[in-house]
C-alpha cells in the first residue's frame, strides 16, 4: 500500500479540486440557499423530498464535501509516516471547510447577499481551500532536492494566497453585479463607471484583483525563471501556468466573467498553487 500511496494522493488531491469548483458552480448557480439557512440537514430534512434544482445542487455539494471527510480519515490511516502529518492537517483544513459553509448558510451569506462579512468569509474560505490543497498537494511529493531558491517559491505561495483572495472577492462581486462584456472596446469606460464612489464597494474592488494578478504573475514568472537557469529540477509548470492564468484573466474580463469562465480560471489557479506547493515543498530538506 505504501508504494500505492502517491497515487492515492494524487487522487484525493483531484477529488477535492472537483469539490472546489463544485462549490463555485453553487455560487455561480445561486444555489447557495437550496437548503434555506439550514445545516446539516437541507430545509429541515436529511433527505429533501420533491428536491427544485437548486436545492439538488446545493445538497450534491453536502455530500460530495462530506466525502472529502471521509477520504481524509482514510488517507490519515493509509499515509505512511513522513506524511502523515500533512494528512492530519488536510482533515483538519476540510473539517474547517464544513464550518465555514456552515457559517454561510446559517448567516444567510448566499445568493445575493452583497455584505461585507460574506466578502470577508469568502476570501478566508478561498484562503482555507488553498491550505487544503497545499496539505494534499504535499502528500504528491516523493523527491527533493537541496536548493537555494526556497525564499522564492515560499515568497510565490504568499503572493498566491494574496492575489486569490481577492479573485474569490472579485468573482463575487461579478456574480451579484453582473457586467456586459467589453468585446466592443468600452473596457476602459466600464472601469472609470466601477470607480466612482456610487458603486457598491464589490464593484469598485474589481480593478484591484486584475493589478495585483498582473503584478503577481510578473513576479512568479520572473522568480521563478530566474531559479529554473540555476537549478534545473524545477518543472517549467509554474511558470507555464502563470502565464496562463494571466490569459485567461484577461478573456475572463472581456468576457464578463461567465460562470464557465469563472471555473476555468480558479481550475488554473488551483493548478498554478499545487505547482508552487510542490515545487517548495521538493526544495526543503527532509
Amino acid at each position: 500500500m505504501k508504494e500505492r500511496f502517491p497515487v492515492l494522493a494524487w487522487l484525493f488531491l483531484g477529488y477535492l479540486i472537483a469539490v472546489i469548483l463544485f462549490g463555485a458552480w453553487v455560487r455561480i448557480a445561486g444555489a447557495g440557499a437550496g437548503c434555506g439557512n439550514h445545516w446539516p440537514l437541507c430545509n429541515g430534512e436529511a433527505i429533501p423530498p420533491a428536491p427544485e434544482t437548486k436545492t439538488i445542487i446545493e445538497y450534491t455539494h453536502r455530500i460530495t464535501s462530506a466525502l472529502c471527510g471521509l477520504f481524509g480519515i482514510a488517507m490519515i490511516w493509509l499515509a505512511p509516516t513522513r506524511h502523515r502529518r500533512m494528512a492530519i492537517a488536510a482533515f483538519v483544513f476540510i473539517l474547517i471547510e464544513g464550518f465555514v459553509g456552515a457559517v454561510l448558510v446559517k448567516k444567510e451569506l448566499v445568493v445575493n447577499d452583497a455584505s461585507l462579512s460574506r466578502a470577508i468569509v469568502i476570501a478566508l474560505h478561498l484562503t482555507n481551500t488553498l491550505l487544503l490543497t497545499a496539505s494534499a498537494a504535499a502528500m504528491t511529493v516523493e523527491e527533493r532536492h537541496a536548493s537555494k531558491g526556497r525564499a522564492v517559491l515560499k515568497a510565490a505561495l504568499i503572493v498566491i494566497v494574496i492575489v486569490s483572495a481577492t479573485g474569490a472577492v472579485t468573482a463575487l462581486g461579478d456574480t451579484i453585479f453582473p457586467k456586459q462584456a467589453a468585446l466592443d472596446g468600452s473596457l476602459w469606460a466600464q472601469i472609470r463607471d466601477d470607480a466612482t464612489s456610487s458603486q457598491h464597494f464589490l464593484i469598485r474592488l474589481r480593478a484591484v484583483h486584475p493589478v495585483l494578478a498582473v503584478l503577481g504573475a510578473a513576479f512568479l514568472i520572473g522568480g521563478l525563471s530566474a531559479l529554473r537557469r540555476r537549478e534545473k529540477w524545477l518543472s517549467h509548470w509554474p511558470i507555464s501556468l502563470a502565464g496562463t492564468q494571466v490569459l485567461i484573466g484577461v478573456a475572463n474580463i472581456a468576457l464578463a466573467a461567465p460562470g464557465w469562465m469563472q471555473i476555468v480560471h480558479l481550475l488554473v489557479a488551483q493548478a498554478l498553487w499545487v505547482a508552487c506547493v510542490r515545487a517548495s515543498i521538493a526544495s526543503s530538506p527532509h
